[in-house]
């Protein structure tokens, strides 16, 4: 008779059944096990878990076992859950196939995603260009207003994030040009670098955390619901009725949005040249229109096109392609922020050695 005391609860883990089976073994003529259990506590499932331990080990070994002893509950506990076969092969652990095949996998899965935003991409251009010969059907309020949330209802974020980091641009070069004698080109550090890429780096990073996180959840919220598939049975484009006015409103608000990062960027290196160089605003804005050039300010507008198309396709696929549960809409948007993120530090890679090999 094995004697159960005290408490059973996870928190004291699961006892070893090691001594049990080693007693016995060391007595083969035992072929009958059953359980006192009047001194027992509280209990929770580790108790179930271990008696299932010691019942397979009996069945193994032919030993009888009875549960009468136990605690009526635990015992249709431990009938339900003997009522139904375990499936053949249903704890088997499958083996790591090795490093080249989980590497394998990974390229596999990025062609796969890869194919997928070239097809979108492809069926973007199309719907496109069907809205230029005025064919593609939208609804013309929903796309002002989705300029409107994309545009105006980002000033503020765009505002403090660009002149923080014109201040920090601005604070960095200070130092380092202040030891030189070399102060008044900090303007030139500033302009260049605000107008040519942070400006447009910075606008597109905001927006891939605020606009494109945000077009991935509502589609993905609307392929939860089947409000997608319903489009598409009415017999409307979902390319057409809600990928592309959120394309288009973002490829026109992300230049502006680059431009007022740009002069807010400048506006925050001017407090630092003013405050830390004793510059005064009149030399600062004259090196800054001798230094930045309309090459520089066309580059960043140019990135922040690229920028913004990036943030809306992603984040348009992102919210198509989603699962049928609440938690692919949350893993919809997060991959949409972090897709962006990284595509646009890529572009801009790719952008800024292009530009320099010929010349801008």
């Amino acid at each position: 008779m094995l004697q159960l005391s005290g408490d059973w609860t996870l928190q004291l883990g699961i006892p070893d059944t090691s001594d049990m089976q080693m007693q016995l073994k060391a007595n083969p003529a035992i072929n009958y096990l059953g359980f006192v259990t009047k001194d027992i506590g509280s209990w929770d499932s580790s108790l179930l878990t271990w008696l299932m331990i010691v019942q397979d080990y009996c069945k193994v070994n032919e030993i009888d076992l009875d549960r009468t002893g136990l605690p009526k509950s635990v015992g249709r506990l431990l009938e339900l859950a003997y009522a139904v076969p375990e499936r053949q092969g249903a704890k088997q652990h499958k083996e790591d196939p090795g490093f080249l095949y989980n590497v394998g996998s990974d390229f596999m899965d990025a062609v796969f995603i890869l194919g997928e935003f070239v097809e979108f991409f492809g069926e973007s251009l199309l719907a496109l260009l069907k809205m230029i010969r005025g064919k593609a059907v939208y609804r013309r309020s929903d796309f002002w207003l989705i300029m409107q949330e994309a545009g105006v209802r980002a000033l503020p974020i765009v505002s403090l994030v660009s002149f923080l980091v014109g201040m920090i641009l601005g604070f960095v070069g200070a130092v380092q040009l202040q030891s030189f004698g070399a102060g008044i080109y900090i303007a030139d550090l500033v302009g260049i670098a605000m107008t040519r890429e942070m400006g447009a780096i910075m606008t597109g990073i905001i927006m891939a955390g605020r606009t494109g996180a945000a077009y991935a959840a509502e589609i993905g919220t609307m392929t939860v619901n089947e409000e997608v598939d319903a489009l598409e049975t009415s017999g409307f484009s979902a390319m057409e009725f809600l990928v592309l006015p959120r394309m288009v409103a973002l490829i026109i608000m992300m230049p502006l949005l680059a431009v007022y990062a740009d002069l807010m960027g400048i506006l925050g290196g001017s407090v630092v040249a003013i405050s830390i160089l004793d510059l005064t605003f009149l030399e600062y804005s004259n090196q800054l229109l001798s230094a930045v050039t309309l090459a520089d300010f066309f580059v960043g507008i140019f990135m922040a096109v690229i920028f913004g198309a990036i943030v809306a396709l992603v984040g348009c696929i992102r919210g198509i392609k989603c699962g049928r549960s609440s938690q692919a809409v949350g893993l919809a948007a997060t991959s949409a922020v972090v897709s962006a993120i990284v595509m646009i530090v890529v572009a801009c890679a790719v952008m800024t050695v292009i530009f320099s090999a010929i010349g801008i």
